[in-house]
């Protein structure tokens, strides 16, 4: 009888420590591990939106955008072939600059007289004794700038208007000088009717830039003085680049790029043999 009344006692004992350990983990289990978020829908079947983190780090400055240029579909199959005919085989291949040629309609910028001749491989007379460049060599001149959007770029030599009109595709701060007035007065007003809202334009000699609205983070001069203004290397701001060509009207002239590193030194490198109309104004003084 005594033997039957331990084992008795026994039994129950041993199911309130397994009950216990049991507990224990039980405990242990909620403490330790976080419970997975269940994702709920509304009844619309969109996800909820995930609760905002702050961001401790600096805001990064948001992208530049442009105002868009004008567009026309008119003769676009032609500024098409121009592209792919005359100026990606011979080595261009920024697509920014390709596309920029492809957009802006060359033929709003040649006298009715060249109507016809307004996408053919070579320069057209406009009047004044100036021309509009050969579609290659405003391709190439604008590549060399390596333009990103929001830069300052200056133009020496409005002309037609037409390199303007392809640099404002890339930059929203394009400004321009043009020294033969009738022609700056002609092109200015074809600037405004079109559309061309961040083309900044005077009238002036660009041999001295324009100070007020320097420095400059590119500058395109489309005429050849025989050598870089100084007022313009100038007002070049460090880490930018000039597109010049340089020479006289009678020997060669050559297409360079100079570069004006952030201590102020220049470096040089040529591009291209080219033929341009000579600056006139103070380079024209300066060679007399």
């Amino acid at each position: 009888m005594t033997g039957e009344k331990r084992e008795t006692r026994r039994g129950p004992a041993i199911a309130v420590v397994v009950l216990c350990i049991v507990a224990f983990i039980l405990v242990l289990r909620t403490a330790c591990c976080e419970p997975t978020p269940r994702r709920v829908e509304d009844s619309s079947g969109t996800p909820p939106i995930a609760p905002q983190v702050a961001d401790t780090e600096e805001p990064q400055p948001s992208a530049v955008t442009l105002s868009s240029p004008p567009r026309t579909t008119e003769r676009a199959e032609e500024r098409q072939r121009m592209v792919d005919r005359q100026i990606a085989p011979r080595g261009i291949d920024d697509q920014r600059v390709l596309e920029a040629m492809r957009n802006v309609p060359r033929h709003w910028f040649v006298p009715p007289s060249q109507l016809r001749q307004a996408y053919n491989d070579y320069p057209l007379p406009i009047g004044y004794d100036q021309t509009i460049s050969q579609p290659y060599i405003v391709a190439i001149m604008t590549e060399m700038l390596e333009l990103k959007p929001g830069e300052k770029v200056l133009e020496i030599g409005t002309g037609s208007g037409y390199q303007a009109a392809v640099l404002a595709e890339l930059t929203d701060k394009v400004y321009t000088i043009e020294i033969v007035e009738p022609l700056a007065k002609r092109t200015m007003a074809l600037l405004k009717e079109k559309g061309y809202g961040n083309i900044h334009a005077r009238i002036g000699d660009g041999y001295q830039g324009w100070p007020e609205a320097a420095p400059f983070d590119a500058i395109i001069v489309t005429c050849a003085p025989e050598s870089p203004p100084p007022p313009l290397v100038e007002q070049l701001a460090p880490g930018g680049r000039m597109c010049i060509p340089v020479g006289s009207q009678w020997g060669g002239q050559q297409l360079i790029l100079l570069r004006k590193e952030l201590d102020g030194t220049l470096t040089r490198k040529h591009v291209e043999w080219v033929r341009f109309v000579p600056m006139t104004g103070q380079a024209q003084e300066d060679n007399d």
